[in-house]
């Protein structure tokens, strides 16, 4: 795994995040309505969401500095949603500054008596990012770059500039998507959910294995509530989760990803201890954030 850069003393570990931004409507629910069913939600929170957004809110919090490399728009929702993000110390490069259409919208319901989500939205279905001129500047920058596999071809950019200057590469594998196999070489260490199937693949040993042959040195699945597996070069285990009342499991792999990019920038070069520590960590932060309604309210409890 190549190496964070060099920080000076007393400056913030740098991350830069690329991937989809959302407006997300979360709706608490006592039920998921049927055909025809009208329900009155217990809450409601506004928020900008998104796997990378998340994570880099995540980063930002844990005392980290974040960029998110994405696509949001002129639009006043796009405008909303990137005023959010500022409001938690997030930089973000909008690489669909003078578009006029709103960003993807997710809507989601969360099941107030077991914390499930249920989520329909376009994700990054309306755009086609091409890198920017300064996508290099961008990444020897930071000490760290994470990707949530959306906006393929500038994932698959941001990984070979962080590979060219020696920038560890954290990849976020909710799902796979067409392009994948192209980023996997590039890719240092990959945490996935276990829906992230490879061709091929039919469980979470698999895919661990589907990873390695691919060029992967560090790799890791999450399972919600059960113990997270993990390979380094030279060994494999198992994290355990801590256990919380679950109130929203809503983008607890977000908040892992932030936690885990933030631990790794601090470390710097990368052990099977490390690993496995960072990973413990991470785990540590998505467990508090499924403990509150939302992607935001564990932040203001700590």
């Amino acid at each position: 795994m190549a190496a964070a850069s060099g920080r000076l003393p007393g400056r913030l570990p740098g991350g830069l995040f690329v991937g989809l931004c959302t407006l997300d409507v979360i709706q608490l629910v006592d039920h998921v309505p049927g055909p025809d069913e009208k329900l009155t939600a217990r809450e409601q929170i506004v928020a900008a969401g998104g796997p990378a957004a998340n994570a880099a809110a995540t980063f930002a919090h844990l005392g980290g500095a974040a960029t998110l490399l994405t696509a949001l728009g002129s639009h006043p929702l796009g405008v909303a949603v990137a005023a959010d993000l500022g409001s938690l110390d997030v930089t973000v490069v909008d690489l669909a500054a003078d578009s006029v259409e709103p960003p993807a919208v997710s809507s989601v319901l969360v099941t107030a008596s077991s914390g499930d989500r249920a989520v329909a939205s376009t994700n990054a279905t309306g755009y086609r990012l091409a890198p920017p001129e300064h996508l290099d500047a961008l990444v020897a920058a930071c000490d760290i770059v994470e990707l949530d596999g959306h906006h393929m071809e500038l994932a698959v950019a941001a990984a070979r500039a962080a590979r060219a200057a020696d920038r560890p590469v954290v990849l976020d594998g909710g799902s796979w998507k067409p392009g994948t196999e192209k980023l996997l070489p590039l890719i240092d260490v990959a945490v996935c959910s276990d829906d992230f199937r490879p061709p091929g693949t039919s469980a979470p040993t698999h895919t661990l294995r589907f990873l390695r042959d691919h060029g992967v040195g560090w790799a890791a699945i999450s399972r919600g509530g059960r113990s997270v597996l993990w390979q380094g070069p030279e060994d494999t285990g198992t994290v355990e989760v801590p256990v919380v009342t679950v109130a929203d499991t809503l983008g607890a792999g977000d908040v892992l990803h932030g936690a885990l990019t933030h631990r790794l920038a601090v470390q710097g070069v990368l052990t099977t201890e490390g690993f496995v520590e960072a990973l413990r960590g991470a785990t540590a932060v998505a467990s508090r954030a499924c403990a509150t309604f939302g992607t935001r309210a564990w932040m203001r409890e700590e």
